[in-house]
């Protein structure tokens, strides 16, 4: 009987689970939302970035926990790799605006924006939803092309990789799609 209950129980949970992101040329949901960079706050939209190049957008949990301070200063530190790109970055969150303003300047260097998105609609459009703890962001990496297809996406609670695995999606994209 226990057996027949974890299966059961597994298959419920599987597919949820396996449904941790949108797929690769998928349409990325617009979507405009306060930001700030370098602690100054402006209306950011999807749209306007993409008409420069490809988005790297980062979901995080929480400003100012260890795990996503260390992945704000890994992005911070490779910007101008994205920017030879073409690329541009920004995190999102469910922190305020004013927490999000203090942590542009201090984690983020003032090298990027952070968006907050604390009504989720951001992070649920991008099935960004922490499932085991859905008041927060799950720590998800997509990137978008200028035509507003996902391109690539990365998902791992460990912030260490999310800054190599997009800038090589990235660098991919470009050597595949020359500027004329």
């Amino acid at each position: 009987m226990k057996r027949l209950l974890m299966c059961a129980l597994t298959a419920v949970l599987l597919p949820a689970a396996a449904r941790a992101a949108l797929d690769i040329g998928d349409a990325a949901p617009d979507f405009t939302t306060d930001a700030a960079l370098a602690g100054a706050v402006y209306r950011y939209s999807l749209a306007e970035y993409l008409h420069k190049g490809p988005v790297v957008l980062y979901f995080f949990p929480a400003a100012y926990s260890v795990g996503c301070s260390a992945e704000a200063h890994e992005f911070a530190a490779a910007i101008d790799q994205f920017g030879a790109l073409g690329a541009t970055v920004v995190g999102v969150s469910g922190d305020d605006i004013d927490t999000l303003a203090k942590f542009s300047v201090q984690a983020c260097q003032s090298r990027f924006p952070v968006a907050s998105d604390e009504s989720q609609a951001i992070m649920k459009s991008f099935d960004a939803v922490l499932h085991t703890r859905p008041d927060f962001a799950n720590r998800i990496s997509y990137v978008i092309a200028p035509d507003g297809k996902i391109l690539f996406h990365f998902m791992s609670l460990n912030p260490n990789r999310h800054v190599e695995q997009t800038l090589a999606a990235v660098r991919s994209w470009v050597e595949s799609n020359p500027r004329k």
